[in-house]
């Protein structure tokens, strides 16, 4: 079974059980869904939040390795995002590119927007959202060092930019499967994954952003259910 952590932030939270279904529904091998949702952490994720953080799962992503138990595989996704294949294509780049601690699309682009959803400001940084979409071998020996200390004590660059990691034990995904809206230009037909990171159309003010139309009929699955003809 191949567990799915989704981030989960109450202020979207119609954007987490959209990403969730888009998955659900096109899987052909067994699933699970956690949501790193800061209510049910509290016990194990202990640091304040940092007032830079655009949403409440900014650090907390990073238990994954821990709540995985360190072994297996895992994929950690963004909430404001929407799956277009078979999540088991994922697993692809296991056997393409073996033996590595994380695989992740390796972004590399400066964001054109100073400010994002919900008027919080678009931090520039190295390796900007390398950390939204990661397919985690959980057991790997590079991992052991993703514990509760570290989760909870190091930076936030630390964190974001794999700084426990060598380069090499970075495995590259295709840009495919971390799409940024409105930062490239002239998206392919065959998008894996949409990531709506400067805001989502779930947000009135980008209501009209590209693939809207997708989301919004992948919102009517969410909310739909047979009913018995009279």
């Amino acid at each position: 079974m191949l567990r799915i952590f989704i981030g989960y932030d109450q202020r979207e939270a119609v954007a987490w059980h959209t990403m969730a279904h888009s998955i659900m529904e096109k899987s052909s091998i067994p699933i699970s869904f956690v949501p790193v949702n800061q209510v049910n952490l509290r016990k194990i994720f202990t640091r304040p939040i940092d007032s830079k953080q655009s949403n409440e799962f900014s650090i907390s992503r990073f238990l994954v390795p821990h709540l995985s138990d360190y072994s297996g595989y895992s994929v950690f996704f963004d909430c404001d995002m929407l799956v277009r294949v078979d999540i088991a294509e994922i697993l692809n780049v296991i056997n393409e590119q073996p033996g590595k601690a994380v695989y992740c699309v390796q972004h590399s682009y400066e964001p054109k927007d100073d400010i994002k959803y919900l008027n919080t400001v678009q931090y520039k940084y190295p390796r900007k959202n390398w950390s939204s979409v990661v397919l985690w071998n959980c057991g790997h020996q590079a991992n052991k060092k993703v514990d509760l200390n570290f989760v909870n004590n190091a930076t936030p660059m630390e964190l974001h930019r794999f700084s426990w990691l060598k380069d090499d034990e970075i495995g590259a995904l295709d840009v495919r499967w971390n799409w940024l809206v409105g930062e490239y230009a002239e998206p392919p037909n065959d998008i894996k994954n949409i990531h709506w990171t400067v805001g989502g159309p779930y947000f009135n003010e980008y209501k009209d952003v590209d693939f809207s139309d997708e989301w919004r009929d992948a919102v009517k699955k969410i909310n739909y259910c047979e009913q018995r003809e009279l």
